[in-house]
């Protein structure tokens, strides 16, 4: 069953701050869905570990791929990968707050989270509505304060309309002496 025509296309956003990444680096993609982060990352060549409860749409996800599926309930069951770390986390369009304390603590030293979901002022336009699910002003700045925040925006977006809320920020790498060079792409995403 080939499902890569059926999937959406990846975020800019993620396809934007990916180059970020550490070549062939682990990524966790949180709540992957039916795998459209999974599965371009995954040719991106990045080693990608997706987690879902949904094992339908985690079998969409890593169809064809080399990819690794975890069904798994984060928010109703303990964390699976107690100890694993990655060099990146993507999260889109999910938000559990008891969940950041996990998340942060499973990024390695260097790694990156790309996140981007729903912000207060949604419920105007849309689902979702309930403030449970809508980041509010600021707020994943308050989350990752100690991490080197490379790129914030919040804001309304149209076509589906919706606020979002989207960050890219460093673990800072105690052990590297050089300032690291965090290369930005004002035109887009850097790779194809």
């Amino acid at each position: 069953m080939n499902t890569a025509h059926r999937v959406a296309p990846p975020s800019l956003w993620v396809r934007r701050f990916s180059p970020l990444i550490k070549p062939a680096g682990r990524v966790l993609d949180v709540a992957c869905g039916s795998g459209r982060h999974l599965r371009w990352l995954a040719q991106q060549g990045f080693a990608v570990t997706g987690i879902d409860r949904d094992a339908a749409a985690l079998a969409v996800a890593t169809d064809g791929l080399s990819a690794q599926g975890l069904c798994a309930d984060i928010e109703g069951d303990a964390w699976p990968l107690p100890g694993a770390t990655f060099d990146a986390l993507v999260a889109t369009n999910y938000l559990w707050r008891p969940l950041w304390p996990q998340l942060l603590a499973s990024m390695a030293p260097g790694g990156v989270l790309i996140y981007e979901t729903f912000a207060a002022g949604n419920e105007t336009v849309g689902r979702p509505a309930r403030p449970d699910f809508l980041l509010q002003p600021a707020e994943l700045l308050r989350v990752c304060v100690g991490l080197r925040i490379v790129a914030f925006e919040e804001g309304f977006l149209q076509a589906p309309d919706r606020f979002v809320q989207r960050i890219a920020a460093v673990v800072q790498d105690a052990s590297v002496s050089t300032p690291a060079r965090y290369a930005l792409n004002e035109h887009g995403a850097h790779h194809g």
